[in-house]
């Protein structure tokens, strides 16, 4: 499990104090599935919200470390029914933007059309 200093987690909270859950945990815990999508999840993001559907304390703490051992992220935050996990992007996994044209010189509308 990665671990946080304590400036890093205030800096990772402040930037998830904007997003909507995007992993919901049933009752039931947290499955294969629900493992999968937040790799998936974390793999696209960096930073991401989880709501677990559980009123016990204790038992969405113990998915909160299940969840981040399993994934390898660091846990953020865990507030009521919300947790919060960061695992940084591997340099060689950060994208550029799709479809953009490398630089270069560009035609002027004579030369499209002519």
């Amino acid at each position: 499990m990665l671990t946080l200093s304590p400036g890093e987690r205030r800096s990772q909270r402040a930037k998830a104090h904007g997003l909507a859950p995007v992993v919901m945990i049933s009752a039931a815990g947290p499955g294969p599935a629900v493992i999968a999508e937040v790799e998936r999840a974390l793999s696209a993001h960096e930073l991401i919200k989880i709501r677990a559907f559980s009123d016990e304390r204790e038992e969405r703490e113990a998915w909160l470390n299940t969840i981040c051992v399993s994934v390898a992220a660091a846990p953020v935050q865990h507030i009521g029914k919300i947790l919060v996990i960061y695992r940084p992007k591997p340099p060689e996994e950060k994208r550029t933007a799709v479809g953009r044209r490398p630089p270069g010189p560009r035609k002027t509308k004579k030369q499209m059309l002519g």
